[in-house]
């Protein structure tokens, strides 16, 4: 019998858990669906790992440092790995091996660790294998453009030296960076001197330079420290700098802007081309690679699930349904494929019927699954307040942009470390440079730090949605820190029909209901009037009208809940809130015309600690003709909401204590725009596309107003003058007030204003000269409209204020593209309402 050489080298213990868990895993292969594509991953790397250990011993290799701890940090893997593998043959049902997985992703990642640092500790003899490039896959779909763009964005642009190409994990980064080296235009301008380093989350500087002069076929130099390896890196550099170069650098993660720094050195021939799933903002603009288009997502399937051999019998159509689910998702479009490969049309089938009913796709594609979960362990360790706030995107519905300032209502609610706008909009940016969301800016003409987020937005891949729910259930649902429900028809969660718990300890509570909206081109014909609604049910369409009833729930811990409404015209807020000592966040979303009316609204008096609502697509009328008040309520926000026949009392009572209110397509009538005058503690006034509005006389009474901004709106023309008694205010906004034609005299004397924006006010046409008189006057914004109403004006102000900030804007043909469109849109939505 052969004696394994690799026994030999580690001696009985590591030899025997070397044996053992190979073993194990190839059993796994065989048995366990759920964990197969895992432990294949690991098998590979096993068999990568077990050559180069029996290679250190047939050939008396050495570590190049003196101890063993590799060899003792490999037996820990290795025995951890036997423990995984245990456990993993008990796992049959999907929640428990949810967990496991996680376990097993560990397990795998450092294997891939250890491979590496073993293979940079030996002396490899072959050069090739040193910043090589690697082979390309069996099939590439959908990456002519961006290798076209690429080019032209890293060779034809003198001006980049550095671009870094990003996407979520699996989106085929690295195959494009590969194909990119492999183009024949680019080998002809770069030749041999192309070299590409793997850097990975846990890189040693070290070994990367290392790598570089070894894959040169020069000695290689011994670096005692970090300065020692930035020393040889510059040398190495600048023996290449006289020839063009070609720098990949991929994989690499999140905070790595100092190993960036290092090879940013511009050299007039270095180009360096980056993959991460982060932005890099600080070195160039990154380039997102966009998910896959229908066909080339359906070749890509075709290929991974063998349509025109093992799964020939598959009906185009089914796969086409599948192919929809990935949402051009490469990674898992591949992965899917892979596991449907072969399989009987029924597992197809059952596979789509399960995901119609709720299921995750991540139930089933654990690969998939643990892939984009790193990007998210990351988070654990980096900046855990990120990941929460990726998880609470969840809440909203799917393809659907989030308003930025909802999220900001929500966490500076719940969490203590973000409590400012500012601090909500960089973790935004955080998730967005990290790929985890986009956040997208839709102002025409924007500036920055306006300091209101009207026009954000984020938008989310809807694998990255379903990631952030599929986390929300590892518990169970009394533990669940988020509870999100989606229901259509009469589907309620199991533990929630049988009334499974006493009590749930979720901080959020997001509930969807009812079902997708129709194409906006039927709208006309196709809205379904709604009966009334008791008020402890509600009312479906799911092919045929049916009512539900609310089961129970009790939330005492909930500070935010969230409900999504679809085509539902009569709506009745559940029963069990009124439980919600703590809730502090309400915000209710119709996502369709009419108006959604609230039929039992009397329940909002109940909540003693609500702090903020956000109400869009609603009838406020509804609400108001109770009597109800919310005395704790600091913010309101109303988008899309019907204001007829409201009385300014009615609104005043209902909520006293209002400091900030946002208005959006929402129509300001005179009785409601005095009612807010009444509201004496507001702070922060903001309207938007109000028609025909003007400011009435009682404006006056807001004495501690500090922001009034109008936007967009046909009206007002002028100001009264009790605008004098408004001594708090230090943000005046009147951006596309198109009918607006002075200011008043007595403007002079809000000595606290210390920012006016006029952009877009086409009648301005003078300012009042008692604008000198505003001495705490800091920043000044004005555009091609207003500048001649400012010019007379601006040298008093520079001497008075040598501080003062003047931005003349410059006019963006979107914005009055933006402005004609909104204006004409909420007019005849307006109209169409009355009728």
């Amino acid at each position: 019998m052969s004696i394994d050489p690799v026994e030999l080298a580690l001696g009985a213990v590591l030899g025997t858990a070397f044996s053992v868990l190979y073993a194990g895993v190839e059993d796994l292969i065989a048995k366990n669906h759920l964990f197969r594509g895992l432990f294949k991953d690991i098998k590979s790397k096993l068999d990568t790992l077990k050559p180069l250990l029996a290679d250190m011993t047939l050939s008396n290799k050495q570590l190049l440092y003196a101890n063993n701890d590799e060899l003792r940090g490999l037996e820990q893997v290795l025995k951890a790995g036997e423990e995984l593998v245990l456990k993993c043959s008990k796992v049959h049902g999907i929640r428990d091996g949810k967990r496991t997985a996680v376990g097993v992703s560990q397990i795998s990642s450092t294997l891939e660790e250890v491979n590496q640092r073993m293979k940079e500790n030996f002396m490899i003899q072959d050069q090739s294998a040193w910043c090589g490039v690697p082979a390309l896959p069996e099939i590439i779909v959908g990456l002519e453009a961006p290798l076209e763009k690429l080019k032209t964005e890293l060779l034809g642009n003198e001006g980049f030296s550095m671009l870094v190409l990003t996407a979520p994990g699996g989106c085929g980064k690295t195959t494009l960076a590969t194909k990119f080296c492999t183009d024949q235009e680019v080998k002809d301008k770069f030749g041999e001197n192309i070299y590409f380093v793997t850097v990975s989350k846990k890189y040693s500087l070290n070994s990367i330079v290392e790598q570089l002069y070894r894959r040169k076929g020069c000695q290689v130099p011994t670096f005692q420290n970090e300065v020692n390896a930035v020393q040889g890196l510059q040398q190495f550099l600048k023996d290449e700098g006289g020839k063009p170069l070609l720098l990949v650098l991929d994989d690499v993660w999140s905070g790595s802007d100092s190993l960036l720094h290092k090879f940013d050195c511009k050299m007039a021939k270095m180009k360096i081309l980056v993959t991460s799933r982060s932005e890099f903002r600080a070195f160039c603009p990154p380039y997102r690679l966009e998910m896959l288009g229908c066909d080339d997502a359906m070749k890509l399937f075709h290929h991974s699930a063998s349509l025109g051999d093992k799964s020939s019998h598959i009906p185009l159509k089914l796969a086409r349904k599948i192919v929809e689910r990935c949402k051009g998702f490469p990674l898992a479009i591949t992965v899917v494929g892979r596991s449907l490969c072969a399989q009987p049309i029924e597992m197809w089938q059952d596979r789509l019927n399960q995901w119609s009913k709720g299921s995750s796709i991540f139930d089933y594609e654990t690969d998939l699954l643990l892939s984009l979960q790193s990007s998210l362990d990351a988070l654990d360790k980096e900046r855990a307040i990120i990941k929460q706030c990726f998880l609470d995107l969840g809440s909203f519905p799917e393809d659907k942009r989030i308003p930025v300032n909802a999220l900001i209502d929500i966490w500076s609610e719940l969490y203590d470390d973000i409590h400012e706008d500012t601090s909500c909009i960089a973790a935004l940016y955080e998730l967005n440079n990290r790929s985890l969301a986009n956040l997208t800016d839709n102002r025409a003409g924007k500036l920055d730090g306006e300091g209101y987020y009207d026009d954000h937005y984020v938008t989310q891949h809807d694998l990255l949605r379903e990631l952030a729910i599929f986390h929300s259930k590892l518990e169970s649902a009394e533990l669940r820190e988020r509870l999100f429900i989606d229901i259509c028809g009469s589907n309620l969660p199991k533990w929630w029909r049988e009334q499974k718990y006493q009590a749930l300890k979720a901080r959020l509570l997001s509930i969807s209901t009812g079902c997708p909206i129709f194409p906006l081109l039927f709208l006309s014909n196709m809205f379904t009037r709604f009966n009334s609604l008791a008020s402890n049910s509600i009312l479906f369409v799911d092919g045929e009208s049916s009512t539900l009833k609310w089961p129970d729930m009790h939330l005492p811990e909930t500070e935010v809940l969230v409900l999504n409404l679809r085509e539902i015209e009569k709506y009745a807020i559940p029963e069990f809130v009124e439980k919600m000592e703590n809730l502090k966040v309400l915000v209710i979303t119709n996502e369709d015309l009419p108006r959604c009316e609230l039929t039992n609204p009397q329940l909002l008096s109940w909540f003693s600690n609500l702090k903020r609502m956000r109400l869009e697509g609603l009838s406020l009328s509804s609400i108001l003709k109770n009597s109800i008040q919310v005395k704790s309520l600091r913010k309101l926000s109303l988008i899309k909401c019907e204001t007829e026949d409201i009385s300014s009392e009615k609104f005043s009572h209902a909520f006293p204590n209002l400091e900030e209110m946002y208005m959006d397509q929402t129509g300001i009538l005179k009785p409601l725009f005095r009612g807010l005058c009444d509201l004496i503690s507001l702070k922060k006034l903001t309207i938007c596309l109000a028609h025909g509005i003007e400011v009435p006389d009682e404006i006056g009474k807001l004495v501690n107003l500090e922001e009034l901004r109008l936007m967009s709106s046909i009206g007002p023309s002028k100001f009264p003058d009790s605008i004098r008694n408004l001594k708090k205010l230090n943000t005046l906004c009147v951006l596309d007030c198109m009918s607006l034609n002075e200011l008043p005299e007595c403007i002079g004397e809000m000595r606290s204003l210390r920012k006016m924006d006029t952009r877009g006010c086409d009648e301005l046409k003078k300012l009042p000269l008692s604008i000198l008189n505003l001495k705490q006057l800091e920043e000044v914004i004005f555009d091609e409209y207003t500048e001649s109403a400012w010019q007379p004006l601006l040298p008093s102000l520079s001497d008075k204020n040598r501080d003062i900030h003047i931005v003349v804007a410059a006019i963006d043909p979107r914005r009055l593209e933006k402005r004609s469109a909104e204006m004409w849109f909420f007019a005849v939505e307006r109209l169409y309402m009355r009728i």
